[in-house]
């Protein structure tokens, strides 16, 4: 958000709409479940967080997002850069979201770089630690959870024989055919009697 004017237009309702989807209560709930796994305070002396713009800081460098990935799949993560440097820490985050994708999470859950970096999209990079900790239950992550456990393929094979006894049944979003006859009707045109 540095070195930006103010927005008008179209560029301030789109970004307004996404402030607007933030949500505090699930931010929290984050970040408390990321100072449970990594064993690392995110504010110093019990401060507490005021809006996007001060959850955004704390996990800006990207150190705690991958001390995250590390907890949940150790050593998927090499190095974490310490840097202060600006694309030290874009460079963190970036290595945070390709963790997340190798641990299963998909393209459209992960975010980008400067949707955290610039604090474009905080609604997003929230959703996205939430989903990281439902894959972490899947992945038998045995420290503390957040999220909703996801479901296991269950996958069935059916054998030739049931196959192909199911190719005899009409559905019934298909319609029936029973009852239906052309009795009474009339050819186009003609008058119908009664």
């Amino acid at each position: 958000m540095a070195n930006k004017g103010p927005s008008y237009g179209l560029s301030r309702e789109c970004m307004q709409k996404a402030q607007a989807k933030f949500d505090m209560d699930q931010a929290l709930e984050a970040l408390a479940w990321i100072e449970a796994v990594t064993g690392r305070p995110l504010l110093e002396n019990g401060m507490s967080y005021k809006d996007q713009f001060e959850v955004m800081q704390v996990l800006k460098d990207g150190e705690a997002l991958c001390e995250l990935v590390n907890a949940i799949a150790p050593g998927i993560v090499k190095k974490i850069n310490r840097s202060k440097l600006a694309f030290k820490q874009m460079e963190n985050i970036e290595l945070f979201l390709t963790a997340c994708k190798q641990l299963g999470m998909k393209d459209v859950d992960v975010f980008q770089t400067q949707d955290l970096y610039e604090g474009k999209n905080m609604y997003i990079v929230i959703n996205c630690i939430h989903i990281l900790g439902s894959l972490a239950q899947k992945h038998d992550f045995q420290g503390p959870v957040i999220g909703v456990k996801l479901a296991d393929m269950n996958k069935r094979n059916f054998g030739e024989e049931k196959l192909k006894a199911g190719q005899h049944v009409i559905g019934l979003q298909m319609g029936t055919n029973k009852g239906a006859s052309q009795a009474g009707m009339t050819a186009y045109g003609m008058t119908r009697h009664m």
